[in-house]
């Protein structure tokens, strides 16, 4: 029992192996000839075969139901409706500027409404992240399934030496007529938010964002540097929080979605290719089940990745709403005034920051472990690309010599970087050393929102750049692998069977 407790408390952070099979395609008796219907012979080992293939690409469902509910919480979040609802708020509180500008609480309102959001989003963007991964790691496992099968099936097909293969200039000129050559398009909503996504993402929007701050310290003497100078920076920052936060979480479920478009798309000239091989071969094996390992963790990484599942369940959810209990609380007893208003934006802030190092540290990481199991996949292709003699394309590549591209991946390495993590603690263990010293004044508490509002507003704008970057290079790979397998798909459909191999058969 005691081991039970342990075993359930130490398995956060443990990345664990991932496995997936691709969906075998079977073959029903009686129609060999039949392509159309998707059906062929069944092994009389298969006891329980499905009345229909499944062709294209099915997500994962988890078994939990409380798992499930998170992520439909996570899907929820990056939803266009969340979005307009942010930015319409957002619009709200700049339109009651007009009136209330000259207001503290005016300016507090959105540093509160700001902290309680990205505390919120955090964890879903964390969790976010982290499906992403798996569903990653699945797909890749799904990949390589599918192609092991296809290796030993083209083996078999082709040492029968019934079946004469097509050159490779009639393979090249070939259009394979079911399947387009070009993956699903997007729509204008998702081409626009693209170019959004870029804008903001870019090194110069990074810099120009470290301009803005300076103009702004350089007005500090101006304006004496009094509370409502830093009230001003506090409420830009803030209102950018909300835009970047609810930005980032419809950009990455739009992307998601469409990447589970092109998974399906590749999927369906997979199973084709498979369904066509096991007509060839008469082969009813299934798929196998490929296991992608657990990525080797050192114990800097592994707590940080345990403190990333804890935010991204309902423990970081239910923390807020516990604090936000006490807040309201003390209200009367702090007779509603301006420290009682900042000092939830000031919790959350705190907390936001350390979770603002932690996202980008878990994005790169995360990135890095995808890549390295895509690799793999590629490498199964090449390996069946040499084992056939049938050359692969060359791959449409990312421009890694751009300068934006250079300076963002260089800028985006430091700060996922675990001494930058941990940099950024030791600033918010300053900070709450220097608000206590200031006995939490209202100069204490902006003292503890306004630096972790400017930091966490620039390392939400590198998460922007991190996804920009690796979804730059997924796309590539899903164009590169739809297009094999194209190539792929009019190898086999060209086999032709030779002339007397089949009245031979059927004499003997």
């Amino acid at each position: 029992m005691f081991k039970r407790i342990i075993d359930f408390f130490a398995a956060p952070g443990a990345k664990r192996a991932i496995e997936g099979a691709a969906p075998t395609q079977y073959v029903f008796t009686g129609s060999v000839a039949s392509e159309e219907k998707k059906a062929i012979v069944v092994g009389e080992s298969e006891q329980n075969p499905p009345s229909k293939n499944i062709t294209g690409y099915v997500n994962h469902v988890k078994k939990d139901r409380l798992d499930r509910w998170l992520d439909n919480v996570v899907k929820a979040s990056g939803s266009q409706l969340v979005f307009f609802i942010m930015i319409s708020g957002l619009l709200v509180w700049a339109f009651l500027g007009i009136p209330y500008g000259q207001s503290d609480n005016w300016a507090a309102v959105i540093s509160d409404v700001q902290a309680i959001v990205s505390y919120g989003f955090d964890s879903l963007l964390m969790r976010q992240q982290l499906n992403g991964y798996e569903r990653q790691l699945r797909i890749s496992a799904c990949l390589r399934s599918r192609v092991h099968s296809q290796k030993r099936m083209l083996r078999q097909v082709l040492a029968s030496n019934r079946y004469k293969k097509s050159s490779f200039r009639e393979i090249e000129s070939s259009h394979p007529g079911k399947f387009d050559l070009t993956l699903p398009p997007e729509n204008w909503i998702n081409r626009v938010s693209n170019y959004t996504a870029l804008v903001l993402g870019h090194f110069g929007t990074v810099c120009m964002y470290w301009i803005c701050i300076f103009i702004w310290i350089g007005f500090g003497q101006y304006c004496n540097w009094s509370d409502r100078w830093q009230l001003y920076i506090n409420s830009g920052t803030s209102a950018l929080m909300v835009l970047i936060f609810t930005f980032l979480a419809n950009i990455r479920e739009r992307h998601d979605e469409y990447v589970e478009k092109c998974m399906n798309s590749i999927f369906e000239v997979d199973s084709d290719i498979e369904l066509k091989l096991r007509i060839f071969s008469g082969d009813t094996q299934p798929n196998p089940t490929i296991v992608v390992p657990a990525p080797p963790l050192s114990t800097l990484q592994r707590i940080i990745f345990y403190y990333a599942d804890v935010v991204g369940t309902l423990v970081g959810i239910a923390l807020l709403i516990i604090v936000l209990i006490i807040w309201a609380g003390i209200g009367p007893v702090m007779h509603w005034d301006n420290n009682w208003w900042l000092f939830i934006g000031t919790y959350a802030g705190l907390i936001g920051l350390i979770d603002g190092f932690v996202l980008r540290n878990v994005q790169q990481r995360l990135n890095q472990y995808e890549r390295l199991a895509l690799e793999d996949a590629k490498l199964e292709d090449m390996s069946l690309s040499d084992e056939i003699g049938l050359p692969a394309l060359e791959k449409t590549k990312v421009n890694y010599n751009s300068i934006n591209y250079r300076l963002s991946n260089k800028m985006g390495i430091i700060c996922a970087h675990e001494i930058t993590l941990i940099l950024g603690v030791l600033l918010v263990i300053g900070l709450i050393i220097g608000a206590s010293a200031m006995k939490w004044t209202l100069t204490g508490q902006l003292i503890c929102n306004i630096p972790p509002s400017i930091i966490e507003s620039f390392f939400m704008m590198i998460l922007i750049t991190g996804h920009n970057l690796s979804e730059a290079e997924w796309r590539a790979d899903l164009y590169h692998m739809h297009l094999w397998r194209l190539r792929l798909y009019v190898y086999v459909d060209r086999l032709t069977e030779e002339a007397g191999n089949g009245n031979n058969d059927q004499e003997n």
